[in-house]
């Protein structure tokens, strides 16, 4: 192996690479400490959708595994003296030579786990990424680094960590197909027979977006609020099929059209957060179109709210959560800034607002009088801990995942507390419960409550309960 390592690194040493002279020696150097691979995976989260963020996340991980693995085994293990670089032209040679062991190349690993990682959730973004680590894993031959047997090491340990990161946290393509019975759907190819409501919220590039990926649909944009209601109910009763570009809220009001009318649902990702199409497995349009031109789609439950006649409040459903306490003026607050200075700087101020100025809720449940914090409801059993919506693989499940954050001093630890404990628990701080309805009475006249990211008022009583399997909605019976 020696004979033969020494033997290809003198023939790439030797051989002039013509172009590769300005490019392989900056590129090593920008793949120092795994910088190259933090800023890609930046700029995947920021400019990429929800698969590309996830595929970042994989990579960044699978990346940290292979640089561990290397350094505190690879390294100690073999103590090879880096090549001899004698025949390796001065203008290759790196400013600063590595003064760790030769073997295994900890570039290469890094290079190959983040590339491989990103591509086991995202085939599209690890082809684009495969070619950028393949030429660093060559660069530290080229810059007399590395001998090849160090690099074909380094890039099997990183594909082994990515691979290792799998097996503990499986990728989307490994879950379960989200959602649940499978619902027959005609077969809308081009979007025929479907009327796109876009929420303009969204921009007008995504109105685009949804006309270059369905020529046969009708997209229409509307602004929220009444108009858009109105839009989508006469959507509904004149399509086979209805869209709907939007976040949450968008969606919930379509729901409500859908169902009316007896119509399946199309889901275009739209908001900034999407809580309801990543649960479909829905993470840009494209995912819709294809389900759409398939005929898949699924039955999945809605969550509903009726107040007491008489009340002044009208009764509304919930496709992913409702809730009371501190919750409804945080979205409040939220709402407030987030064109200002962006959603999550948003969040972060309406939290800390609204826990330094805000009091418990006093309401009954179940006829029990008690001072709370926060009261989630969930439509169907969310798989992460903690009061705030994260992720479901059964929509259709028929039950609420009721988290409830107990009254008393210091509200912030006690909602940490509640983020911290499993799905079903009971402490001093909070209960986490499953249920199939929850009677809520004695609430305050104009009481804040908020579902699927809109906030509303009621008073006196509220019953919490599902409609099983209420809503046809279009998704991909598999992942892209």
């Amino acid at each position: 192996m020696s004979a033969w390592d020494r033997k290809v690194f003198h023939r790439v040493a030797t051989r002039d690479w013509p172009g590769a002279h300005p490019m392989l020696p900056r590129l090593s150097h920008s793949a120092n400490h795994g910088l190259l691979w933090f800023g890609a995976a930046a700029g995947m989260a920021v400019l990429g959708s929800p698969r590309a963020r996830r595929a970042a996340a994989r990579g960044v991980v699978s990346l940290g595994l292979a640089s561990l693995t290397v350094n505190t085994l690879g390294k100690r293990s073999v103590r090879r003296a880096r090549p001899v670089l004698d025949h390796v032209p001065l203008m290759r040679q790196l400013k600063r030579q590595p003064i760790t062991t030769s073997f295994p190349s900890g570039h290469s690993a890094s290079a190959a786990a983040f590339a491989t990682g990103v591509a086991l959730e995202s085939k599209g973004w690890g082809a684009a990424v495969a070619p950028v680590a393949a030429a660093v894993a060559f660069s530290r031959i080229y810059t007399g680094a590395h001998y090849p047997s160090d690099v074909m090491a380094g890039m099997a340990i990183g594909a082994g960590a990515a691979f290792a990161v799998r097996g503990l946290v499986p990728t989307r393509s490994q879950m379960p197909s989200p959602g649940r019975p499978h619902a027959e759907v005609p077969c809308l190819p081009g979007g025929k027979d479907v009327v796109v409501v876009v929420n303009s919220a969204a921009g007008s590039a995504r109105a685009a977006q949804v006309r270059d990926a369905l020529p046969l649909a009708e997209v229409v944009e509307c602004r929220s609020g009444e108009a858009l209601v109105a839009e989508l109910e006469k959507a509904a009763a004149n399509c086979r099929a209805l869209g709907v570009c939007g976040g949450d809220g968008t969606v919930n009001a379509a729901a409500e059209a859908a169902i009316r009318h007896g119509v399946p649902l199309a889901v275009f990702p739209g908001g900034t957060l999407n809580h309801f199409a990543s649960d479909l497995g829905l993470d840009d349009l494209h995912d819709t179109c294809r389900a759409l031109a398939s005929g898949d789609a699924v039955k999945v439950d809605v969550g509903r709210f009726t107040p007491e006649p008489g009340s002044g409040t009208r009764p509304g459903i919930f496709l992913n959560t409702f809730s009371l306490g501190v919750y409804p003026e945080l979205v409040r607050v939220r709402e407030r800034w987030s064109p200002r200075i962006g959603g999550w700087p948003a969040g972060v101020l309406a939290a800390l607002r609204v826990l330094r100025g805000s009091g418990p809720l006093e309401a009954e449940i179940e006829g029990r009088r008690r001072a709370l914090w926060l009261l989630f409801a969930g439509n169907c059993l969310y798989q992460r801990v903690g009061p705030a919506p994260s992720r479901r693989w059964d929509l259709a499940d028929g039950l609420l995942d009721v988290r409830v954050v107990h009254g008393g001093r210091l509200p912030g630890v006690r909602l940490l507390a509640a983020a911290a404990a499993g799905p079903l628990s009971r402490s001093p701080f909070h209960a986490a419960v499953r249920v199939r309805e929850l009677r809520i009475t004695g609430l305050a006249p104009r009481t804040p409550i908020a579902y699927d990211g809109e906030v509303t008022l009621a008073s006196g009583v509220l019953l919490v309960d599902k409609l099983d399997e209420a809503l046809t909605v279009y998704r991909p019976l598999l992942p892209a």
